[in-house]
């Protein structure tokens, strides 16, 4: 049997080596037939630490790495945008006059 292999967004990289990825998926309601937006939330194993919050990343299923992890990173399908302080940064280092 192939291994599965998902495409979900990195939420977490605070430890080390190790990505929280949530991946969305959508379900029927049983009873009242809505679409509902629900997420899997799996732990991958980075070993390179190429993936930061906010990158959408691969994920091939694997034997266990350890208490949570059962997935390791595949690839970086697309980095996140700046976000937060780093775009705050970014526009205040450009605006700061150059020495001539």
């Amino acid at each position: 049997m192939p291994k599965r292999i998902l495409t979900g967004v990195v939420t977490r990289d605070k430890a080390a080596k190790t990505r929280r990825v949530e991946v969305p998926r959508l379900v029927r309601h049983a009873t009242y037939g809505k679409i509902l937006h629900r997420r899997t939330v799996c732990y991958a194993h980075d070993e390179e630490s190429v993936s930061k919050n906010g990158d959408t990343v691969e994920i091939e299923e694997s034997p266990p790495l350890s208490k949570l992890k059962r997935w390791v990173l595949k690839r970086v399908v697309s980095k996140a945008k700046l976000t937060g302080p780093e775009i705050a940064e970014v526009e205040v280092a450009s605006e700061r006059p150059t020495k001539e």
